[in-house]
């Protein structure tokens, strides 16, 4: 597979209806039009800063402290709210694997005691 048929053809990932982020198959400029199909449905949205190959991108908006859905799993947890189009990356999520505190679903906020 030649590396041009990224970027003519698929340019992102979303692989189950509960993700909330695409993963990108390529660099990607702010004002880009994202396409992807997902359940036989086809969606386009515009990425909001430059993304590079690999990073993901939120497919819709996601609210602070709501969990990143990645091929159908969990991969962190929102740290503020991110917009349709925004990159996801660390700047905006926190990893929760293995973390006592985050059982259940449950989320601590920085007035919790410990």
């Amino acid at each position: 597979m030649s590396e041009n048929s990224f970027k003519t053809g698929v340019s992102c990932i979303v692989m189950d209806s509960k993700d909330n982020v695409a993963t990108l198959l390529c660099d990607v400029k702010a004002g880009e039009n994202l396409s992807f199909n997902l359940n036989g449905i086809s969606h386009n949205i515009i990425v909001q800063q430059d993304v590079k190959f690999c990073h993901k991108v939120a497919i819709r908006p996601v609210k602070k402290g709501e969990r990143i859905i990645k091929y159908g799993e969990s991969i962190g947890a929102a740290t503020e709210g991110i917009d349709e189009g925004e990159h996801v990356h660390v700047h905006n999520i926190e990893g929760i694997r293995g973390r006592g505190d985050q059982k259940a679903g449950s989320r601590r906020d920085s007035n919790d005691i410990i």
